[in-house]
């Protein structure tokens, strides 16, 4: 199982990956190991999504770093 998900930190900066050990990946994140988050305070999953094979999450995650992609989770994450 993977997970696609969305960090966001105190300043509303939003991270978006995936995994499949969510637990470890944002303990990485929270932790500093990942460079592009290591700047990044107080970071909280706002959003996650599950799919059973790489393929469908990463193409999920790469859509949600479209343009597309965050209108949708601007949306989402507003409610």
């Amino acid at each position: 199982m993977y997970t696609v998900y969305v960090l966001q930190d105190k300043n509303g900066k939003y991270y978006k990956g995936f995994t499949n050990n969510l637990a470890r990946r944002f303990s990485e994140h929270k932790n500093g190991h990942t460079k592009s988050t290591k700047n990044m305070y107080d970071l909280k999953v706002v959003y996650i999504e599950e799919y059973k094979t790489l393929p469908e999450a990463r193409k999920r995650e790469i859509y949600f770093k479209t343009a597309a992609g965050r209108r949708f989770l601007k949306l989402r994450l507003r409610s």
